[in-house]
């Protein structure tokens, strides 16, 4: 089973992401961002991302189980917005990892316990890879 990260794309206050039926996975991630966001009040649509949009963006990051929420710094060599992570970016970053870390609660569900040996651990899962970007 080849990893795949999902793409989301910023412009003008804006998220962008292809839809599922553009081969996207059902990641568990991709559905928390996308939450995240209508809960943030950051407008998002579904649409296809042509990769000459990923050129002008003002900030694009992926999401997926190992990447969980990363920036993106250049796409094919070419800075994205200010070359750093951008402002959606971190809202996002932030209002996640704060339900991971448990200093803000999981009142999505998001987190299933599980116990192995004498510890108890928290955990969340996504999905997702593409070569041609560089993470920040």
């Amino acid at each position: 089973m080849k990893a795949r990260r999902e793409v989301f794309v910023v412009r003008d206050g804006e998220i962008r992401t292809p839809p599922l039926g553009a081969s996207a996975l059902p990641g568990i991630t991709r559905d928390a961002v996308l939450t995240l966001a209508r809960e943030l009040a950051i407008p998002v649509t579904e649409s296809e991302v042509p990769r000459e949009m990923l050129y002008i963006a003002d900030e694009v990051f992926l999401s997926g189980t190992a990447a969980e929420i990363t920036p993106i710094r250049s796409v094919d060599r070419i800075t994205v917005g200010k070359g750093r992570r951008g402002p959606i970016t971190e809202k996002l970053q932030k209002a996640f990892f704060a339900i991971i870390d448990g200093s803000q609660p999981d009142k999505h569900g998001w987190l299933s316990r599980w116990k192995r040996g004498s510890r108890c651990r928290e955990i969340i899962h996504p999905a997702a890879t593409r070569s041609w970007v560089r993470a920040a």
